[in-house]
């Protein structure tokens, strides 16, 4: 095919010889036609001759630059601390080389802990727990997904239901990312899996996990519930999380996979800032006591990384997650932690996207990190892994078939004050829906008491 480039010269040449055709078509028959009469009707002295009806030009796209720069900081307005939101930094560690610190965010429904984990509650729903369970369990903040809300029941329906709190009966708070995880995760991985679980005896099975189109206005896609296009702004994840009044929202921005080339993770970086300069516009036309947090991306490119904490703190958010790819193992999270977390404000709250498991906790909250997300505790949770400070216990194995023990000694959760292992390799065992509950239950009280136990440490200069 032909280069655009190369073609430019044809179309400038082909322009002026296109116009031609919207003579008069008087004009035309004399130059064309003959006639076997000597006499010609001439047009009415008040009337035009006819014409042929002009040819409509083609609009032409132009084609947007992918390196764009995201709009400067000074079209925004400077950064006013909220009355129904702020962080409270409580104790910084004194450990040399440390940035731990503990601290209280408080929200329009309630204070959160800090360093705290946060629990995945996707569709609004803790799986296998409701949300008394988590409160029980010591869970301060959950996370709900925007994109699958979006597609079931909706936001209208959320609305009318009083908000996502209401909706789904939690009092404490709640932070919705944007949905652009799902959407550009949809082709492979854990999301591609769990989305065509869901669709298995669906008639759209084959459209499940559809991402149709990504422009600079968003990213069309195919829901996997009954095949219908969606299109995901920046502007229309704002507005649905409005419809939520969830307590933290995140702006839109574009997920890029790990191996990608500099230029191509510089574009996506570029789009990102744009969307979120977009959403950030959005949000601001109606707070309605909702916080936002930018998202930091340049994948593990130190400079990037730093480029994006720039211009992102720039802008007035009121808090900031750590976002993109980060990394292929622990080793190059941390990394990435330690280049981004220096460059974020003191003064503001942060969140690592998508990372809890223990060794990152540990990592991250030596390094600042305020507040973890992942569904990985109560996922395991429902296979029959436990968490406890002694290590791992597979509950399905059969040593535990007449263990009376409970599951971990001086735990206080509902389920080792009143079931033993045996009862609880019984239930797994069985396939009894129970058996997720309890130990759902259980995995939610070891993370938030081992979030206590890391802001002890900190508090004594120990992290």
């Amino acid at each position: 095919m032909r280069p655009a480039a190369a073609c430019a010269p044809l179309l400038a040449v082909r322009r002026p010889i296109a116009a031609q055709s919207s003579l008069p078509l008087a004009s035309a028959s004399a130059c064309c036609c003959t006639t076997t009469s000597t006499t010609t009707t001439p047009h009415p002295p008040d009337q035009p001759p006819l014409a042929l009806p002009k040819k409509k030009e083609k609009k032409r796209k132009v084609k947007f630059d992918p390196m764009t720069l995201p709009p400067s900081a000074e079209i925004f307005p400077s950064y006013e601390r909220k009355d129904f939101f702020r962080f409270e930094l409580l104790h910084q560690s004194k450990k040399e080389g440390s940035r731990a610190r503990v601290g209280r965010l408080h929200t329009p429904h309630g204070i959160v802990n800090t360093p705290g984990f946060v629990a995945v509650a996707t569709n609004g729903a803790l799986k296998a727990v409701d949300h008394d369970w988590g409160n029980e369990a010591g869970q301060e903040l959950t996370f709900c997904n925007t994109y699958h809300l979006l597609l079931q029941p909706g936001p209208d329906v959320i609305k009318a239901c009083g908000g996502l709190h209401k909706f789904i009966n939690r009092n404490r708070p709640i932070i919705t990312d944007s949905g652009g995880f799902q959407v550009f995760s949809l082709a492979h991985g854990s999301v591609f899996d769990e989305l065509n679980m869901k669709s298995r005896g669906n008639k759209h099975k084959s459209e499940a996990s559809s991402v149709l189109k990504i422009t600079e206005e968003g990213c069309l896609f195919r829901s996997y519930r009954d095949g219908r296009k969606v299109l995901l702004t920046p502007e229309s994840s704002v507005q649905a999380q409005k419809a939520y009044g969830s307590d933290i929202i995140i702006p839109l921005d574009e997920l890029h996979p790990y191996h990608i080339d500099p230029d191509a993770l510089l574009r996506c970086v570029l789009r990102s800032h744009r969307w979120e300069a977009r959403s950030l516009n959005e949000h601001l036309k109606d707070v309605k006591q909702q916080a936002m947090y930018a998202v930091i991306h340049g994948g593990v490119d130190p400079a990037l990384r730093k480029a994006s904490c720039e211009y992102l703190t720039s802008l007035p958010f009121d808090g900031f997650a750590v976002g993109g790819a980060l990394g292929k193992d622990r080793e190059e999270l941390v990394e990435v932690l330690k280049v981004t977390m220096p460059h974020l404000p003191v003064e503001k709250p942060n969140h690592l996207l998508g990372i809890a498991d223990e060794p990152s906790i540990w990592a991250g909250s030596a390094l600042g990190v305020d507040t973890f997300d992942s569904c990985f505790p109560t996922r395991i949770a429902r296979h029959g892994t436990l968490l406890t400070k002694e290590g791992p216990v597979y509950i399905r194995k059969q040593v535990h078939k007449e263990d009376l023990r409970p599951l971990e000694e001086g735990c206080e959760c509902f389920t080792c004050r009143r079931h033993s292992r045996a009862y609880l390799h019984h239930l797994y065992r069985a396939c009894e829906p129970l058996s997720a509950t309890l130990l759902t239950i259980h995995n939610m009280q070891y993370m938030n008491g081992l979030m206590a136990r890391i802001r002890g440490t900190i508090m004594n200069n120990e992290l």
